[in-house]
């Protein structure tokens, strides 16, 4: 039997409207990741999608990709799934029967149980074989959830609980013209880069990754606007990365999702990436941040593709 893991719809909708938005990777990451697979939507995908979403009076999925992270403190069941955290602290690589538990042990509660449990939810709901779910619930949930798995801290160290205990600096000194991409230079937004980082921004390792890098990228390169962010990855899809893509959709020896590969890779990622060079107290500036983003905007993709490819499948499934 599946897990239900689910909320009245209603009630669940007035407490979005009573949580303060978020910024940067929280809500901007979780944006980009959904509107890349809503431009990858077959014609049934669109159609059920938007079906899902008319209780929400929501236009686009990508506009409530971060719904997810707005209920997960009040409800604080939800929280367990937003990642999966890696138990051995030597280790760079997602095993689910080690890494795939809450903190009472609870085996399938982490990102990937969540993944497969509301994947099959949606399943029920194309196949008429179950009641009683909120599928409308279990569409938001599994695409914000495509998009923390993709998420390198978000599959993390426990040690340090996914890089929140490790504290860092956010750039320390002024910035200058060299920081804003060659196509705004002449942006009047390059007078305010250097007061940005002219501040000592005390930040965790998470933080970095969740919404200092991204919005740093928006900022310097894209006039702070995340749709010319979400169109310059996917052009990346479209053109250099386009022969990676096929790999991404695709699982071995089965149809997606395979949430276990996609946290294999994302441990890997936080070893090569995300921890590498960082210690306590780092101060992380161009090295760091030049360095990052491309990944940062890589595993957006992959988010954005695999998603697609997994409500593809899922919709495709009705006759």
């Amino acid at each position: 039997m599946r897990s239900c893991w689910a909320l009245p719809l209603l009630a669940s909708f007035c407490v979005l409207s009573l949580v303060p938005s978020t910024h940067g990777w929280g809500k901007d990451g979780h944006y980009t990741t959904c509107k890349l697979a809503e431009s990858l939507f077959s014609s049934a995908t669109a159609s059920a999608v938007q079906t899902l979403l008319e209780p929400t009076g929501a236009q686009d999925l990508a506009s409530l990709c971060s719904w997810a992270d707005q209920v997960r403190f009040r409800f604080h069941w939800s929280s367990a799934l937003h990642f999966a955290d890696i138990q051995d602290p030597n280790a760079c690589n997602f095993q689910y029967d080690r890494d795939c538990i809450d903190t009472n042990g609870v085996l399938g509660r982490c990102v990937v149980g969540a993944i497969y449990n509301y994947t099959g939810q949606l399943l029920d709901y194309v196949n008429g074989t179950q009641t009683g779910y909120n599928y409308t619930q279990s569409l938001l949930f599994l695409s914000h959830f495509m998009g923390d798995v993709h998420q390198p801290l978000h599959c993390g160290h426990a040690v340090d609980k996914g890089g929140n205990t490790i504290e860092v600096h956010w750039y320390r000194r002024k910035s200058n013209l060299h920081h804003v991409s060659p196509s705004l230079a002449s942006s009047v937004v390059n007078s305010r880069v250097s007061l940005q980082r002219s501040l000592l921004n005390k930040t965790y390792g998470a933080q970095v990754w969740d919404s200092d890098i991204i919005s740093t990228e928006e900022h310097d390169f894209y006039s702070k606007n995340v749709d010319d962010l979400v169109a310059a990855i996917s052009q990346n899809i479209t053109g250099d990365w386009s022969t990676s893509v096929q790999g991404w959709e695709t699982c071995s020896g089965g149809q997606p999702p395979c949430p276990a590969l996609y946290a294999n890779e994302s441990a890997q990622a936080a070893c090569d990436w995300a921890y590498r060079g960082v210690t306590d107290g780092s101060t992380l500036e161009d090295d760091y941040f030049y360095s990052r983003y491309p990944i940062v905007n890589w595993q957006l993709a992959k988010g954005g593709v695999r998603l697609a490819a997994v409500l593809n499948n899922i919709f495709g499934q009705s006759s």
